[in-house]
Protein backbone atom coordinates (compact mmCIF):
# COMPACT_ATOMS: atom_id res chain seq x y z
CA UNK A 1 0.00 0.00 0.00
CA UNK A 2 1.29 3.40 -0.94
CA UNK A 3 1.02 6.32 1.43
CA UNK A 4 0.71 9.79 -0.02
CA UNK A 5 1.40 13.10 1.69
CA UNK A 6 2.51 11.71 5.03
CA UNK A 7 5.15 13.81 6.76
CA UNK A 8 8.11 12.20 8.35
CA UNK A 9 8.89 12.99 11.94
CA UNK A 10 12.11 14.66 10.87
CA UNK A 11 10.29 17.01 8.53
CA UNK A 12 7.79 17.99 11.19
CA UNK A 13 10.52 18.55 13.73
CA UNK A 14 12.50 20.61 11.23
CA UNK A 15 9.56 22.89 10.51
CA UNK A 16 8.84 23.37 14.18
CA UNK A 17 12.49 24.15 14.79
CA UNK A 18 12.48 26.65 11.92
CA UNK A 19 9.38 28.38 13.24
CA UNK A 20 10.85 28.53 16.72
CA UNK A 21 14.06 29.99 15.31
CA UNK A 22 12.13 32.69 13.41
CA UNK A 23 10.15 33.56 16.50
CA UNK A 24 13.36 33.84 18.49
CA UNK A 25 14.80 36.26 15.92
CA UNK A 26 11.68 38.43 16.06
CA UNK A 27 11.70 38.41 19.85
CA UNK A 28 15.39 39.27 19.94
CA UNK A 29 14.85 42.15 17.52
CA UNK A 30 12.05 43.59 19.65
CA UNK A 31 14.09 43.25 22.81
CA UNK A 32 17.05 44.92 21.13
CA UNK A 33 14.86 47.85 20.07
CA UNK A 34 13.55 48.34 23.61
CA UNK A 35 17.06 48.08 25.05
CA UNK A 36 18.37 50.68 22.59
CA UNK A 37 15.49 53.01 23.50
CA UNK A 38 16.22 52.59 27.22
CA UNK A 39 19.90 53.41 26.69
CA UNK A 40 19.01 56.50 24.66
CA UNK A 41 16.69 57.62 27.44
CA UNK A 42 19.50 57.27 29.99
CA UNK A 43 21.89 59.21 27.78
CA UNK A 44 19.28 61.94 27.54
CA UNK A 45 18.47 62.14 31.24
CA UNK A 46 21.83 61.34 32.87
CA UNK A 47 24.51 61.81 30.23
CA UNK A 48 27.44 62.01 30.23
CA UNK A 49 27.30 58.51 31.71
CA UNK A 50 29.64 55.50 31.57
CA UNK A 51 28.80 52.15 30.00
CA UNK A 52 29.22 50.51 33.39
CA UNK A 53 26.66 52.83 34.96
CA UNK A 54 24.24 52.16 32.11
CA UNK A 55 24.68 48.40 32.57
CA UNK A 56 24.08 48.66 36.32
CA UNK A 57 20.92 50.69 35.91
CA UNK A 58 19.44 48.49 33.20
CA UNK A 59 20.81 45.16 34.37
CA UNK A 60 22.77 44.58 31.17
CA UNK A 61 26.14 43.00 30.48
CA UNK A 62 28.91 45.49 29.60
CA UNK A 63 29.43 43.90 26.16
CA UNK A 64 25.75 44.36 25.29
CA UNK A 65 25.77 47.99 26.41
CA UNK A 66 28.88 48.78 24.38
CA UNK A 67 27.38 47.16 21.28
CA UNK A 68 24.42 49.53 21.45
CA UNK A 69 26.65 52.51 22.23
CA UNK A 70 28.91 51.73 19.27
CA UNK A 71 25.87 51.60 16.97
CA UNK A 72 24.65 54.96 18.28
CA UNK A 73 28.09 56.49 17.75
CA UNK A 74 28.34 55.08 14.23
CA UNK A 75 24.98 56.66 13.35
CA UNK A 76 26.05 60.00 14.81
CA UNK A 77 23.47 59.93 17.60
CA UNK A 78 25.95 59.68 20.50
CA UNK A 79 29.55 60.55 21.28
CA UNK A 80 32.13 59.43 23.83
CA UNK A 81 34.67 61.39 25.84
CA UNK A 82 37.07 60.60 28.67
CA UNK A 83 35.98 61.32 32.23
CA UNK A 84 37.55 64.26 34.00
CA UNK A 85 40.20 63.33 36.60
CA UNK A 86 37.92 64.27 39.48
CA UNK A 87 35.27 61.88 38.14
CA UNK A 88 37.63 58.90 38.01
CA UNK A 89 37.17 56.21 40.63
CA UNK A 90 40.17 54.01 41.34
CA UNK A 91 43.29 53.63 39.27
CA UNK A 92 43.75 53.18 35.55
CA UNK A 93 42.68 55.13 32.54
CA UNK A 94 39.64 57.41 32.91
CA UNK A 95 36.46 55.66 31.81
CA UNK A 96 34.63 56.81 28.72
CA UNK A 97 31.45 58.76 29.22
CA UNK A 98 28.67 58.81 26.65
CA UNK A 99 26.06 61.39 25.76
CA UNK A 100 23.63 62.20 22.99
CA UNK A 101 24.58 64.48 20.10
CA UNK A 102 22.31 67.08 18.52
CA UNK A 103 21.42 64.46 15.90
CA UNK A 104 20.41 62.00 18.60
CA UNK A 105 18.26 64.56 20.39
CA UNK A 106 16.68 65.53 17.08
CA UNK A 107 15.31 62.00 16.68
CA UNK A 108 13.38 62.26 19.92
CA UNK A 109 9.87 63.61 20.16
CA UNK A 110 9.47 67.34 20.68
CA UNK A 111 6.76 69.99 20.82
CA UNK A 112 8.26 72.51 18.39
CA UNK A 113 5.22 72.31 16.11
CA UNK A 114 2.89 73.02 19.03
CA UNK A 115 5.01 75.98 20.09
CA UNK A 116 5.15 77.41 16.56
CA UNK A 117 1.41 76.97 16.12
CA UNK A 118 0.69 78.70 19.42
CA UNK A 119 3.00 81.59 18.51
CA UNK A 120 1.33 82.15 15.12
CA UNK A 121 -2.13 81.95 16.67
CA UNK A 122 -1.10 84.62 19.18
CA UNK A 123 0.28 86.72 16.33
CA UNK A 124 -3.08 86.44 14.58
CA UNK A 125 -4.97 87.50 17.70
CA UNK A 126 -2.79 90.59 18.00
CA UNK A 127 -2.42 91.64 14.37
CA UNK A 128 -5.06 89.69 12.48
CA UNK A 129 -4.67 87.59 9.34
CA UNK A 130 -2.51 90.23 7.67
CA UNK A 131 0.09 89.86 10.40
CA UNK A 132 0.28 86.11 9.72
CA UNK A 133 0.59 86.75 5.98
CA UNK A 134 3.37 89.29 6.54
CA UNK A 135 5.20 86.83 8.77
CA UNK A 136 4.87 84.04 6.19
CA UNK A 137 6.18 86.31 3.42
CA UNK A 138 9.16 87.40 5.50
CA UNK A 139 9.97 83.77 6.27
CA UNK A 140 9.84 82.80 2.59
CA UNK A 141 12.01 85.78 1.60
CA UNK A 142 14.55 84.76 4.22
CA UNK A 143 14.83 81.28 2.70
CA UNK A 144 15.55 82.65 -0.80
CA UNK A 145 17.62 85.62 0.36
CA UNK A 146 20.47 86.29 -2.05
CA UNK A 147 18.71 84.84 -5.09
CA UNK A 148 18.19 87.39 -7.85
CA UNK A 149 15.03 87.30 -10.02
CA UNK A 150 15.46 85.68 -13.40
CA UNK A 151 16.73 88.10 -16.04
CA UNK A 152 16.26 86.96 -19.59
CA UNK A 153 13.51 84.36 -19.93
CA UNK A 154 14.80 81.29 -21.74
CA UNK A 155 14.18 77.63 -20.92
CA UNK A 156 17.79 77.36 -19.74
CA UNK A 157 17.73 80.40 -17.43
CA UNK A 158 14.32 79.52 -15.99
CA UNK A 159 15.38 75.94 -15.26
CA UNK A 160 18.64 77.16 -13.70
CA UNK A 161 16.72 79.59 -11.49
CA UNK A 162 14.37 76.81 -10.39
CA UNK A 163 17.39 74.73 -9.41
CA UNK A 164 18.80 77.66 -7.45
CA UNK A 165 15.52 78.00 -5.57
CA UNK A 166 15.47 74.26 -4.84
CA UNK A 167 19.00 74.44 -3.41
CA UNK A 168 17.95 77.28 -1.08
CA UNK A 169 14.98 75.30 0.17
CA UNK A 170 17.15 72.22 0.64
CA UNK A 171 19.45 74.27 2.86
CA UNK A 172 16.35 75.22 4.87
CA UNK A 173 15.47 71.55 5.43
CA UNK A 174 12.95 70.94 2.63
CA UNK A 175 14.98 68.31 0.66
CA UNK A 176 14.02 70.00 -2.61
CA UNK A 177 14.87 68.85 -6.13
CA UNK A 178 13.91 69.79 -9.67
CA UNK A 179 12.95 67.62 -12.61
CA UNK A 180 12.08 68.27 -16.22
CA UNK A 181 8.51 67.33 -17.14
CA UNK A 182 7.37 67.98 -20.70
CA UNK A 183 7.83 71.68 -21.48
CA UNK A 184 8.16 72.61 -17.84
CA UNK A 185 10.19 71.95 -14.73
CA UNK A 186 8.88 70.92 -11.34
CA UNK A 187 10.24 72.02 -7.98
CA UNK A 188 9.65 69.09 -5.61
CA UNK A 189 9.99 69.57 -1.86
CA UNK A 190 10.19 66.04 -0.45
CA UNK A 191 10.09 67.17 3.16
CA UNK A 192 8.40 70.05 4.96
CA UNK A 193 9.73 70.96 8.41
CA UNK A 194 6.60 73.05 9.08
CA UNK A 195 4.00 70.69 7.58
CA UNK A 196 1.88 70.38 10.72
CA UNK A 197 1.82 74.14 11.23
CA UNK A 198 1.06 74.74 7.54
CA UNK A 199 -2.03 72.55 7.86
CA UNK A 200 -3.51 75.22 10.11
CA UNK A 201 -1.87 78.23 8.46
CA UNK A 202 -1.91 77.90 4.63
CA UNK A 203 -0.33 81.37 4.44
CA UNK A 204 3.03 79.60 4.83
CA UNK A 205 2.52 77.63 1.61
CA UNK A 206 1.04 80.63 -0.21
CA UNK A 207 4.07 82.77 0.68
CA UNK A 208 6.45 80.14 -0.72
CA UNK A 209 4.51 80.09 -4.00
CA UNK A 210 4.58 83.89 -4.11
CA UNK A 211 8.36 83.84 -3.66
CA UNK A 212 8.68 81.35 -6.53
CA UNK A 213 6.57 83.59 -8.75
CA UNK A 214 8.54 86.73 -7.90
CA UNK A 215 11.91 85.11 -8.60
CA UNK A 216 10.85 83.27 -11.75
CA UNK A 217 8.84 86.18 -13.14
CA UNK A 218 5.99 83.99 -14.37
CA UNK A 219 2.88 82.22 -13.25
CA UNK A 220 3.68 79.01 -11.35
CA UNK A 221 1.21 76.34 -10.34
CA UNK A 222 1.19 74.40 -7.09
CA UNK A 223 0.20 70.82 -7.87
CA UNK A 224 0.30 69.26 -4.42
CA UNK A 225 1.37 69.90 -0.83
CA UNK A 226 2.50 67.77 2.08
CA UNK A 227 0.18 69.79 4.32
CA UNK A 228 -2.74 68.43 2.27
CA UNK A 229 -1.56 64.85 2.69
CA UNK A 230 0.48 64.46 -0.50
CA UNK A 231 3.91 62.81 -0.50
CA UNK A 232 5.74 65.97 -1.63
CA UNK A 233 5.15 69.65 -2.34
CA UNK A 234 5.29 70.05 -6.11
CA UNK A 235 5.25 73.30 -8.07
CA UNK A 236 5.08 73.39 -11.86
CA UNK A 237 7.13 76.06 -13.64
CA UNK A 238 6.57 76.51 -17.40
CA UNK A 239 9.77 76.94 -19.38
CA UNK A 240 8.24 78.40 -22.54
CA UNK A 241 7.16 81.71 -21.03
CA UNK A 242 7.44 85.43 -21.59
CA UNK A 243 8.25 87.85 -18.77
CA UNK A 244 5.27 89.39 -17.03
CA UNK A 245 4.92 92.92 -18.49
CA UNK A 246 2.46 95.75 -18.20
CA UNK A 247 1.06 97.13 -21.47
CA UNK A 248 -1.01 100.29 -21.96
CA UNK A 249 -3.05 98.58 -24.65
CA UNK A 250 -3.96 95.55 -22.56
CA UNK A 251 -4.18 94.60 -18.89
CA UNK A 252 -1.26 92.86 -17.22
CA UNK A 253 -1.10 89.21 -18.12
CA UNK A 254 0.88 86.25 -16.91
CA UNK A 255 1.85 83.25 -18.96
CA UNK A 256 0.01 80.07 -18.05
CA UNK A 257 1.81 76.76 -17.46
CA UNK A 258 2.10 74.51 -20.46
CA UNK A 259 0.01 71.37 -20.47
CA UNK A 260 2.17 68.45 -19.51
CA UNK A 261 1.67 64.74 -19.19
CA UNK A 262 3.38 62.83 -16.45
CA UNK A 263 3.16 59.17 -15.58
CA UNK A 264 4.37 59.54 -11.98
CA UNK A 265 1.65 61.62 -10.40
CA UNK A 266 2.49 60.09 -7.04
CA UNK A 267 5.93 61.67 -7.03
CA UNK A 268 4.49 64.89 -8.38
CA UNK A 269 2.56 65.28 -5.17
CA UNK A 270 4.07 67.96 -3.01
Amino acid sequence: MKTVGLRKNGERTGRKAGAASSAAVVTAGAEGHHTRAAIVQLLLEEGPITATAIGNKLGLAPAGVRRHLDALIDSGQARASRSAPWQQKGRGRPAKQYQLTATGRGKLGHAYDDLAGAAIRQLGEIGGDQAITDFARKRARTIVAGIEPVGEHTPETTEAKAEEIAEAFTDAGFAATTRKVGTGVQICQHHCPVAHVAEEFPQLCAAELEAFRDLLGTHVQRLATIANGDCACTTHVPLLVLPITTSKAAPQTAAQPATVRTNDSGRSAE
